[in-house]
Formats: C-alpha cells, sequence, structure tokens
C-alpha cells in the first residue's frame, strides 16, 4: 500500500500545484490519473466485500463526471448525474455496514447547511437548479449515514469515513460558491486537495475493516 500512496499522494499534489499555478494540460493529466491510482489503490484491498466494490464504482462514476466535464455546458447534466450515482454507491456502502440508528442533531444540521448552500446561488442555477439541489441532497445524505456511524461507533474506520464525506462535501460547497457566485485566489486548489483528500479516505477505509 506504501508505494500506491505515494503514486496517489503525488499525482494528487501535482494536480493541486497545476489548479493553482499549472499549465492547464497538467490538470487534465493528472485528475484522471489520481482517480486511476486510487482504483487501483481500492482494488488492492485484502478483503473486498460486495459493498466495498460500491466503492469502488463510486470511483469509476466520479472519473467519468470528470471526463464529462470537459466537455461543453450542455454535458454539465451529464457530468452531475455522474457524480450524483457516485455519491449514491458511497451511501449504499456506508448503510449496509451500519445499524439502524438515528441523531436527529445531525440531519438538522445537514439541512441547514444544505439550504445555506442552495439559498446563495439558486438564483444563478438556471436550468440547472433541480439537477444541482438533487446532487446537494445526495451528498448530505451520504454525509449523514458516515456521522451517524460515528456518532454510535466511533473507531478509526467510521472517522474515516466520515472525514471523507465530509471533505467531499466541503469541496461541492467551495466548488458551487466560487462557481455560480464569486472567485477567490486558491480556490481551485482547495477545491482539488479536499475533493482528492475526501475519495482518499474513503479508500483508506477499506484498509481499516
Amino acid at each position: 500500500m506504501l508505494w500506491s500512496f505515494l503514486a496517489v499522494l503525488f499525482s494528487g499534489w501535482l494536480y493541486v500545484d497545476a489548479s493553482y499555478r499549472g499549465p492547464q494540460w497538467q490538470r487534465w493529466v493528472f485528475k484522471p490519473v489520481t482517480l486511476l491510482l486510487l482504483v487501483a489503490l481500492a482494488w488492492q484491498s485484502p478483503t473486498l466485500t460486495t459493498t466495498d466494490y460500491l466503492i469502488i464504482f463510486g470511483l469509476v462514476a466520479t472519473l467519468a463526471g470528470d471526463a464529462l466535464m470537459l466537455l461543453p455546458r450542455q454535458r454539465m447534466l451529464w457530468a452531475l448525474g455522474a457524480f450524483f450515482l457516485s455519491h449514491l454507491f458511497y451511501t449504499i456502502s456506508f448503510a449496509a455496514n451500519m445499524t439502524v440508528t438515528f441523531f436527529w442533531p445531525i440531519p438538522l444540521a445537514l439541512l441547514i447547511i444544505g439550504a445555506l448552500l442552495i439559498a446563495t446561488i439558486w438564483t444563478r442555477l438556471e436550468d440547472l437548479r433541480w439537477p444541482i439541489c438533487t446532487f446537494i441532497g445526495m451528498t448530505l445524505v451520504m454525509v449523514w449515514m458516515a456521522a451517524e456511524q460515528y456518532t454510535f461507533r466511533p473507531t478509526d474506520y467510521t472517522f474515516t469515513l466520515v472525514a471523507g464525506a465530509s471533505l467531499l462535501l466541503l469541496a461541492n460547497i467551495i466548488w458551487f460558491g466560487t462557481h455560480f457566485r464569486r472567485r477567490f485566489t486558491a480556490d481551485s486548489a482547495i477545491v482539488a486537495a479536499c475533493y482528492f483528500a475526501g475519495h482518499f479516505l474513503i479508500v483508506r477505509s477499506l484498509y481499516l475493516l
């Protein structure tokens, strides 16, 4: 796992660096390369169960969504669908390993976060309003499932899941905010760092079962 981890770290760093100050070709190359390395890292997990394969499927769906994002705007809807599918796979994988629990402050906090995000970007979404709102809702459910597990079973495994899911949510909050409202220095690099760290932590959970 060490060499695979170092490969993911190096490739991800090259993409984050390119997002901040590097050439466009470097971004196009190292984003899919990093995701493919994450797929390989997940595949090397010593004990892959049926639900663990859902994490691999989620990474593949993410890779497809990123590829679609390189195409013109009319493909944005398809990219959102791929990202939705990725988070759905993650959510099912999380839920398969948990008992039935409900800690109401978690969904309440996530509802508030989702409502504030949607209220901030609503007027700029145009024809993408409902697809984006649906994707945000799926991401919030993913974080909820991971957080519920950690609340009732605080282990390294559940902490890794909730940290990874939360970083993916943070990446999307920053991306939507900067894409539809206002850019700021290094926003793309911050989004990329949260994005890759989130996926990596979810893959890392496969080694903690």
